[in-house]
C-alpha cells in the first residue's frame, strides 16, 4: 500500500468517483480503475459501492480515510523536505484561512512577504474553521488561520490573537458612541449575524441568542446574514446590529460609516489561531511566512490590549486567556 494508491484512492472518494478522479490526476480511467482494484485486492476488502448509480465509499473506505489522508500528507512532507536541501528560498507555500480572517491586514502581510520573497510561490484558500484543520490535516495546506484551537491531537495551534468583540451600529443611531450600562437595553433591537454552519466560528446568532438567554432576557429578533461584507453594509443602512471584532470594522470606523455602542456587561472575545500539522515538516519559505504572521497579529494583539480600557469586561476576559 504505497502513497500512490491511497493517493488515487482519496482522489476518488472526493471528486465522486473513478471518471473524474481521472480528470484530475491527468490519468485513463482503466489506469485509475486498476490502482483501486489492486489496492482493495491488497486490503481484502471492497472501498467503495455503486448506490443508485454514484460511487459510494464502503464501511472500509470510511476507516480508511484519515490513514489515508495522513500517510499522502507524511509523503509530501518528504518530498518538501529533500527539495528545501537545495532550495531554501523558493518553493510553493499554501495558506488556508477562515473567510473573515482574509481581511486588509491578511493581505498586507501577503503583498509584504511576497515582495520580500519573490521566488516563493504563495497560495490563499479560504473556508471555514473546521475546513482549515482539514486542509492542514490532508497536506492540501502548510499553514492554517482560524478561530479557536482544534483540539484534535494531529494539528499544532498556536494562539496568535484574542479580539474583544462589540456592538456595532449605524453611525445615526440614537445609541452610536455612547454606552449603556447592560445588554438588556438592547433587547429590543434586530441583530444580524452568522447563521449557524457546521465548522464555521465565526459568532453566529446562536451565540447572539446565548447571551440573552443567560442573562434570562429571552429571545431577540434576528436576521441571518452569510457574509462578513453584506452583515456590515446592512448595518451602516441602519437595519440592525452587529457583534463583529473590531479588525472586521476598522476601515468603516476609520471612514465613520459604522460606530460602535460600548456595553457594560458585554465582554465575548474569539480567538485566532495559527495551525499546522503536528510533526509536519515546514521548509524554510513556510517558517518565514509563519514567523510573519505571528509576528503582525502579536503585535496587534499588544495595541489591542492598550486599546482597552483597563478594568472594562473585554480587557479582564483578555487577561483571562493570557493566563489560561
Amino acid at each position: 500500500m504505497d502513497s500512490d494508491a491511497l493517493n488515487t484512492f482519496l482522489a476518488v472518494h472526493r471528486k465522486g468517483g473513478i471518471s473524474n478522479a481521472a480528470k484530475f490526476l491527468h490519468r485513463s480511467q482503466p489506469a485509475i480503475s486498476r490502482r483501486i482494484a489492486l489496492l482493495e485486492q491488497e486490503l481484502g476488502v471492497p472501498l467503495f459501492e455503486r448506490v443508485a448509480g454514484r460511487t459510494r465509499l464502503s464501511d472500509a473506505g470510511r476507516v480508511l480515510i484519515p490513514y489515508a489522508e495522513r500517510a499522502v500528507a507524511a509523503a509530501q512532507d518528504a518530498e518538501q523536505a529533500i527539495r528545501a536541501l537545495t532550495r531554501q528560498n523558493s518553493g510553493p507555500v499554501a495558506l488556508a484561512v477562515t473567510g473573515t480572517l482574509a481581511d486588509g491586514r491578511l493581505s498586507a502581510i501577503m503583498k509584504r512577504f511576497a515582495k520580500e520573497n519573490p521566488d516563493v510561490t504563495l497560495a490563499l484558500r479560504t473556508a471555514t474553521s473546521a475546513e482549515v484543520s482539514d486542509l492542514i490535516r490532508r497536506g492540501e495546506a502548510t499553514i492554517g488561520l482560524r478561530y479557536n484551537t482544534d483540539r484534535a491531537g494531529d494539528l499544532a495551534c498556536e494562539l496568535v490573537l484574542t479580539e474583544a468583540l462589540q456592538v456595532v451600529c449605524a453611525p445615526d443611531h440614537p445609541l452610536a458612541g455612547k454606552r449603556v450600562k447592560r445588554l438588556a437595553e438592547l433587547r429590543g433591537e434586530r441583530w444580524i449575524a452568522f447563521p449557524e454552519t457546521r465548522g464555521r466560528r465565526e459568532i453566529a446568532a446562536a451565540h447572539v441568542f446565548a447571551l440573552f438567554l443567560t442573562q434570562g432576557l429571552g429571545e431577540v429578533e434576528w436576521t441571518a446574514v452569510d457574509s462578513l461584507t453584506a452583515q456590515k453594509r446592512l448595518v451602516e443602512s441602519g437595519f440592525g446590529l452587529a457583534l463583529l471584532a473590531r479588525s472586521h470594522v476598522a476601515e468603516e470606523l476609520r471612514a465613520g460609516s459604522i460606530a460602535t455602542i460600548a456595553v457594560g456587561d458585554l465582554g465575548m472575545e474569539q480567538d485566532i489561531v495559527l495551525v499546522t500539522r503536528s510533526g509536519g515538516f515546514l521548509s524554510a519559505a513556510a517558517q518565514r511566512l509563519l514567523d510573519t504572521i505571528r509576528r503582525d497579529y502579536g503585535a496587534l494583539d499588544v495595541a489591542t490590549k492598550r486599546g482597552v480600557k483597563k478594568g472594562s469586561p473585554a480587557r479582564k476576559v483578555i487577561a483571562r486567556r493570557r493566563r489560561a
